[in-house]
């Protein structure tokens, strides 16, 4: 059996095909802003996010959680932007957040203890292992008012 060798022009065609995929991949990074609320904490809950790239707002995501603790919103939130940027092939993201225990049990600084935040943790960690490059920040509460407010109007209206 004979093996022809493909004409050089399929090949160089294949490589820059290649090329173009790995480059459009390693340029898609996100910024995004997550915030939970939960009134009465546990009470009635929402999640919100706002995700970034190129500092160009590309998508801002709303949803009511029924009820649950404020913990849980804010990992949900997480969560619901890291699932955004895998499935949109995202390699970098930067994700800030005014909740100082989600971010310093996602950088490793603090253990999960609670029960209920173990898999929600795990998912998230998953999430950024699929991604690759994850950084994880803390912010104060002032500025992370648009995905407060998506949370907030998240309960207010029932967004699922």
């Amino acid at each position: 059996m004979k093996i022809l060798s493909p004409a050089p022009n399929v090949a160089a065609y294949y490589i820059i095909k290649v090329e173009r995929v790995k480059k459009s991949r390693w340029n898609k990074a996100f910024t995004m802003y997550t915030d939970g609320a939960s009134r009465n904490n546990p009470g009635e809950a929402g999640a919100g996010v706002v995700i970034l790239h190129r500092d160009k707002p590309v998508k801002e995501i709303a949803r009511y959680l029924g009820t649950t603790t404020n913990n849980i919103a804010e990992y949900t939130a997480a969560i619901m932007g890291l699932e955004y940027a895998a499935r949109e092939g995202a390699s970098r993201v930067v994700l800030f957040a005014d909740s100082e225990l989600l971010v310093k049990q996602l950088n490793g600084e603090y253990k999960v203890k609670n029960e209920g935040l173990k898999p929600l943790y795990r998912k998230a960690k998953e999430l950024i292992a699929k991604i690759g490059s994850v950084e994880v920040k803390y912010i104060p509460r002032g500025n992370n008012k648009v995905a407060d407010a998506l949370a907030n109007k998240a309960i207010d209206e029932k967004i699922e």
